[in-house]
């Protein structure tokens, strides 16, 4: 027991090493450490695309608030938070604000600052102007209207469906009857065969105050598109103030034009010919997404394939096989180094020996799982089986051939899972929306 004793002190010992006697905590040499100046320098320094970035757009004066003025701000707030009704209210959720107020208040302080963030978020400004940005100084106003009380309109990154956006859209802001301004709409991200080109969607030149409909149309609207599975595009409305008229006549297209070609378009290239004449003052984007009726645009109103794009994921890596795996289910285990076009054959053998070529292919059964699986079935059997019945993992080959993609058949483990919760938020919503009235 002594000998134990002494053992454990000296190991506990070693936990209390000099931290120069250890490895891990030495210094680096002193030829290897910075100045104080050098540190400095590199905590101030910023990145060189920002330095170099040019504001192209009006002067926006920050919004800045007197003492007083905050003063009484601050006590109106505090006096909200201690009103009981209006917290009883925020916690029922039937307290109602005046909205538009709010919003033209927001418009009139911080809108041009807080709109300019957003699109360096996006990298709006970065895809149109390369270097260049500008605040957004004339509030815009972008609906797309479905009939005179229902509309979608365009804020700065929200998602519109393609089918949304069939038609052009009303545009209002505010100006005085002389000025003139353009309004481009343009796609950043939908070109098909240069990455640094946009497509033209809309071109309205010499518009007179606030009457879009009275400007020159350089280009006629054309809705939204994109490519099948390359997820989210970005749509961008820009304002232009010019300075007098201006002659379009060279970067008119012809009517209704549905030429990709004509319409590709470089919002760099065209701010260049005409920087002494314009100055960007508004800006509105929305993102779009693939939707299965740009199925009928492509092949109808552009004439073409629609253009499928898909994500190739690297090869899973496998581990060398060994004769006698730890843990692990035999027959996955023995998947995992087979060919996977022998698997896949022998799945669509199965399948074809389940159809009959003179009668329609059978769905998948509603209750797959419903059918007993016989006692005493191994457990990797019955997995096996499962995972048949649902046509999932190896057997999803066993669903109906599309051209559409279909959607894909969950775990009944997830499913279940899914189920269950929203039961019990549906349950909850249902017992909120009845404790009220109780």
């Amino acid at each position: 027991m002594a000998t134990l004793a002494a053992f454990l002190k000296n190991l506990r010992a070693l936990g209390r090493l000099e931290p120069a006697m250890t490895r891990s905590v030495r210094l680096p040499g002193f030829n290897k450490t910075k100045s104080l100046e050098e540190e400095m320098q590199a905590l101030k320094a910023k990145e060189a695309v920002f330095e170099e970035r040019v504001n192209i757009g009006f002067k926006v004066i920050p919004f800045s608030i007197s003492k007083q003025e905050w003063k009484r701000r601050q006590k109106i707030v505090q006096e909200n938070k201690d009103n009981y009704e209006l917290a009883e209210k925020s916690r029922n959720g039937t307290l109602r604000i005046q909205y538009e107020e709010a919003k033209q208040e927001w418009r009139k302080t911080y809108a041009p600052m807080h709109v300019k963030d957003v699109a360096d978020h996006y990298g709006v400004f970065r895809d149109l102007y390369e270097f260049g940005f500008f605040h957004p100084v004339i509030p815009m106003d972008v609906l797309y209207e479905y009939d005179a009380e229902n509309f979608t309109p365009v804020h700065c990154g929200n998602i519109i469906l393609p089918s949304e956006a069939t038609k052009a859209p009303t545009v209002k802001f505010q100006s005085e009857p002389d000025m003139l301004w353009t309004l481009v709409l343009t796609s950043l991200d939908s070109h098909l065969l240069e990455n640094d080109k946009e497509y033209l969607h809309w071109f309205i030149g010499n518009i007179k105050g606030n009457q879009v409909l009275t400007g020159d149309v350089v280009c006629d609207y054309l809705q939204p598109f994109l490519p099948r599975g390359t997820g989210y595009h970005r749509f961008v409305f820009v304002l232009y103030k010019q300075e007098g008229l201006i002659d379009y006549s060279k970067q008119k297209l012809s009517a209704n034009s549905t030429s990709l070609k004509e319409r590709t378009f470089k919002t760099y290239d065209f701010y260049k010919e005409f920087e002494n004449m314009l100055t960007p003052a508004g800006l509105a984007f929305f993102q779009c997404t693939w939707e299965d009726s740009l199925v009928d645009f492509y092949h109808k109103t552009l004439r073409m394939r629609v253009p499928t794009f898909e994500y190739v994921h690297p090869p899973e890596y496998v581990p060398k096989q060994v004769l006698y795996p730890h843990k692990e289910p035999f027959n996955t285990y023995l998947d995992m180094y087979r060919n996977p076009r022998d698997i896949r054959e022998e799945v669509y053998l199965k399948r074809l020996k389940s159809l009959n070529p003179l009668e329609d292919e059978p769905s998948m059964p509603k209750y797959p799982n419903i059918y007993k699986i016989p006692d005493g079935t191994p457990s990797w059997l019955v997995d096996e089986m499962r995972k048949e019945r649902f046509r999932i993992g190896k057997y999803k080959d066993l669903q109906p051939f599309s051209i559409y993609p279909e959607e894909e058949y969950e775990d009944p483990k997830v499913k279940a899972w899914r189920e269950q919760e929203e039961f019990q938020r549906k349950w909850a919503e249902q017992r909120a929306a009845r404790s009220p009235q109780s």
